[in-house]
């Protein structure tokens, strides 16, 4: 199932005026050192970026974003970030192929067992006590950890009460995820993985294989909607029980770090759960005194407030 659909853009023109001349234009004066050139190019690009298409970057961690950008240019065969501005502007086809650079795509089902087995002895009994329960996994990538509770779910009983929200704003990797269709090669590891969250099955009796590929059961798919969401611009996922945002965090700096965990405080209920990857934390953060720590290890978090079961 599908929700919302990414932004449309604006024409070149009108987004974005002087910056389509290129960083020349504003160079006029003495000739600034090399880095210093790189530096306004990949300003500007990031900007003309935000305009003509809506995805704002400029508040991504600059050396992660400078490298992805790099990669993206050297795959192009471009000589600078001032030609990759141009097909951005002009080439749409050649900006929804840029974005796969620039979303986080590295996952794997049941990924850190021991979080899974956490959520298993730890937040299912407190689910239990729920007639319904919204789980948001945001910036889900290609699915496999939506999918990993999904699983979790069933063999708690509690699938057919619970519904899934999987986000991501790369449309490709939605896409991928919605299908629930996966290397066959990767199945090994991820059977590891789950028996070493408290499996309590077998793996393969989750997915039907043909050829080289893996394709989720149906059952587990049709617990989950799959939407575009856009951590940096749209809003909340309200009423949440548990949200997921593992590895995504420390992509961003501090400013859009704070900005998005205020976000999902703002979309769990009193009592919910927010769970982050094992290089994230809520400790220096301002929502830090919303939550008590469940688990410090796991990177799981509980919100203050009274709990309420309706």
């Amino acid at each position: 199932m599908k929700l919302a659909s990414a932004p449309r853009s604006l024409p070149a023109d009108a987004a974005l005026g002087t910056i389509a001349e290129g960083p020349s234009a504003l160079l006029a004066g003495p000739q600034a050192p090399r880095e210093d050139v790189e530096s306004i190019e990949l300003s500007l690009l990031l900007e003309a970026i935000r305009r003509r298409w809506g995805y704002d970057f400029t508040h991504y961690s600059h050396a992660s974003i400078r490298r992805r950008l790099d990669q993206a240019r050297r795959a192009a065969g471009l000589a600078n970030f001032s030609d990759l501005l141009s097909r951005v502007l002009h080439d749409e086809s050649f900006f929804d192929r840029l974005l796969r650079y620039m979303s986080v795509t590295v996952t794997e089902m049941f990924r850190d067992p021991q979080c899974y087995r956490t959520v298993r002895e730890r937040l299912i009994p407190v689910f239990k006590t729920f007639p319904f329960i919204k789980i948001w996994c945001a910036g889900c990538a290609t699915g496999e950890e939506v999918y990993s509770l999904a699983i979790l779910l069933h063999e708690e009983g509690f699938l057919e009460r619970a519904r899934l929200y999987a986000t991501d704003f790369n449309k490709d990797s939605l896409d991928i995820a919605e299908k629930g269709i996966y290397p066959q090669r990767a199945m090994d590891a991820y059977a590891a993985n789950y028996h070493q969250s408290g499996g309590r099955g077998e793996f393969s009796d989750y997915y039907s294989s043909s050829y080289d590929f893996a394709r989720m059961k149906g059952f587990l798919r049709d617990r989950i909607i799959f939407s575009y969401h856009n951590l940096v611009t749209d809003g909340i996922f309200g009423e949440m029980n548990l949200i997921t945002c593992r590895n995504v965090l420390i992509y961003f700096d501090k400013t859009l770090q704070e900005q998005v965990l205020r976000l999902f405080t703002d979309s769990l209920r009193h009592g919910a759960y927010l769970c982050l990857g094992a290089k994230e934390s809520l400790n220096f953060s301002a929502v830090k005194p919303l939550y008590e720590t469940l688990d410090s290890r796991q990177r799981i978090y509980k919100k203050r407030g009274l709990v309420a079961h309706g």
